[in-house]
């Protein structure tokens, strides 16, 4: 077996607390480092929960032998971190969104191909088991051909929505929801959308709504909301034969923020109990689907083979080009009130 790989993580919030630092930490290829932050406060959390070393920075961590760095800093500083990491010769790992824009995206994408290292995106939510499980339904034929996909992540905390310096509801929520109507439909010929802003001086969006034109000819509506009273179900996908309904969303967060980890849990890491199934239903006719497995721990083992060389990056980077190029229309939907054709990613 190859050696792990030396991986380090910038930033400690919520997203390098938990959903990156248990995830790495429970991966067998990998060795954990440490933590790359300046806040005193997040050096006394790394070594109280973690017992590994704080960086000053991404030199000090290239120093002390990393080869990896994954990225989970506020989105705003996310391309030049990831840059700055590829210039050191580390393999890279950013958590979403990638960048704030698509030709920023693009420059970093094609940064790491000129020097020839592995730049891979965070976005874990391919592995939740509710979409795993759509993906195994269409797959198997059961819903017949895809015709339209509703996907939402809806909140009621009108008061936590991401900040200004995170690229609001559309960019945080929009990140995930356009990126697995990306891999279901494929490439988007049109957008249209519509958001409400913050009254505050931020101004940030907090609730959004996007429509999706795929070439395939499947449809896709998304919302993305912190102030919702009433949410949705996560995913409603319509097919020739058939349609799938989840109503919560994948549990793997909640398990992580509990202290869980794949590590604690073994092979009950993912289980969804059988009141948190979807069902197939067709007309009057309601059937329960069990939910696959949830996998966010197979994105560090993965993302390790590709630094070693023995397989690709769990996620194409120019996948997330052509998802910021979608969030980039839906900016400009939402301004003119018009069908927006995304930009070319290549």
């Amino acid at each position: 077996m190859p050696a792990p790989v030396r991986i380090g993580l910038a930033g400690y919030g919520l997203g390098g607390r938990y959903f990156h630092a248990p995830l790495i930490a429970s991966a067998p290829d990998c060795e954990f480092l440490g933590v790359v932050t300046t806040s005193q406060e997040r050096q006394e959390q790394v070594a109280a929960e973690l017992g590994r070393p704080a960086f000053a920075s991404l030199e000090d961590l290239a120093s002390a032998g990393a080869e990896a760095v994954a990225i989970s800093t506020p989105a705003a500083a996310h391309v030049t971190l990831t840059q700055q990491a590829l210039r050191l010769g580390l393999a890279v790992v950013c958590d979403k969104p990638f960048a704030l824009d698509a030709e920023s995206a693009r420059i970093t994408v094609r940064l790491a191909e000129e020097l020839k290292l592995p730049l891979t995106v965070y976005q874990n939510r391919r592995w939740d088991s509710d979409f795993l499980t759509l993906r195994q339904l269409l797959d198997q034929g059961v819903l017949g051909t895809l015709t339209a996909f509703e996907s939402r992540f809806e909140r009621f905390r009108p008061r936590s929505s991401p900040p200004a310096a995170g690229g609001g509801t559309l960019l945080d929520f929009g990140s995930h929801l356009a990126d697995q109507a990306l891999v279901l439909a494929g490439p988007v010929s049109g957008v249209y959308a519509e958001m409400h802003y913050r009254p505050d001086a931020a101004g940030a969006d907090d609730d959004v709504f996007v429509a999706l034109t795929h070439e395939s000819g499947v449809r896709s509506h998304l919302w993305g909301s912190w102030r919702q009273g009433a949410p949705g179900p996560r995913f409603r996908a319509a097919g020739t034969e058939g349609a799938y309904v989840i109503q919560d969303a994948d549990g793997q967060e909640a398990r992580l923020r509990s202290g869980e980890s794949p590590a604690s849990s073994g092979g009950q890491w993912g289980a969804e109990p059988p009141e948190r199934w979807g069902h197939l239903c067709r007309g009057d006719v309601k059937e329960p689907v069990p939910s696959a497995h949830g996998a966010w721990n197979l994105f560090y083992p993965a993302f390790a083979a590709a630094v070693r060389g023995a397989g690709p990056v769990p996620v194409d980077p120019w996948d997330a080009v052509a998802t910021a190029a979608v969030l980039d229309a839906a900016r400009t939907s939402a301004r003119t009130a018009q069908v927006v054709r995304p930009a070319q990613t290549g």
